[in-house]
């Protein structure tokens, strides 16, 4: 093949948007520039509180979890807490326990509600703890409750015991039913309301009582590295919104995760809605299927 030939082949490939490498994830910052991992571990370590918001079932999410959380372990500036919404408040008890070595991890399995894809995805995140002597904080509502609120509001959890209000933020919450991740919840296309009315407070009264067990177990001089479904934390609202309530002083990074047919560009949706967003291909294999 001469020399033309190629140059024309090149030319083609070049102009088609051909990519040598293939990468799993591109990261953007805040205003949608090309950025790097580097940077997320520069700007992570400097913060009181860290957020990934994850998509649930993508692998490359659940490994930069992970991979984040050594580096950030081993720079060793700050005393590294993790913390995550998969756990419920009510099983912090089992989980110190596992912790602190008193049973084997299928012990631990039976006793506590873990999500069922756990193993795959949540277990690495508890046992880089348990291997590090690092607390790991369950910082979500019991389910139980969250399921109440939906059905009938905030007021119903005046009913409950006062034992079991230890495992919510406190009543009553702040709410703003303003929020754009709450107003979405209630919107279909075409901007009509629909649905129930108590379904974004349910997810508030998530939102409040995560926020108030992370502020419940940092300290200044603390890191604490958060796992979320990324609906909790995007655009800065849900738990971000709380924690800035309670304390506008808090540094904090949030890092997100969206999936991109194209990811070599990030859409105009995705920009701004965090300090870090990595774009993952569309095609990504899936570590479950959704029902």
């Amino acid at each position: 093949m001469n020399k033309i030939n190629l140059g024309l082949i090149f030319m083609f490939l070049a102009l088609s948007g051909f990519r040598s490498d293939k990468p799993a994830y591109i990261v953007y910052d805040k205003e949608g520039n090309e950025a790097s991992y580097s940077e997320i571990i520069d700007k992570a370590i400097e913060a009181d509180i860290v957020f990934f918001g994850e998509l649930h079932n993508d692998p490359i999410a659940h490994w930069l979890e992970l991979e984040i959380s050594r580096d950030l372990y081993e720079k060793g500036e700050k005393e590294l807490i993790m913390g995550a919404e998969m756990f419920e408040r009510d099983d912090q008890l089992i989980i110190d326990e596992y912790l602190d070595g008193m049973y084997s991890s299928s012990k631990f399995e039976k006793e506590v509600k873990l999500w069922k894809n756990y193993g795959t995805d949540y277990k690495p995140l508890m046992e880089f703890a348990r291997e590090n002597d690092l607390p790991f904080i369950a910082t979500n509502i019991p389910r139980r409750y969250a399921s109440m609120v939906s059905r009938s509001g905030f007021e119903v959890l005046d009913s409950i015991s006062n034992e079991a209000k230890k495992y919510i933020a406190p009543l009553p919450p702040l709410y703003d039913e303003n929020l754009k991740g709450y107003k979405d919840m209630l919107t279909m296309g075409g901007g009509k309301m629909h649905g129930n009315k108590n379904l974004p407070k349910a997810q508030a009264i998530k939102d409040a009582t995560m926020a108030y067990s992370i502020l419940e177990h940092w300290n200044t001089g603390q890191l604490f590295i958060h796992f979320n479904g990324s609906y909790h934390s995007r655009n800065f609202e849900g738990i971000i919104w709380y924690l800035l309530e309670a304390n506008p002083d808090l540094d904090i990074v949030s890092i997100e995760t969206v999936r991109q047919d194209d990811t070599t560009k990030l859409k105009e949706a995705n920009t701004g809605i965090a300090s870090f967003v990595i774009s993952i291909p569309e095609d990504m294999t899936s570590t479950y299927i959704s029902n």
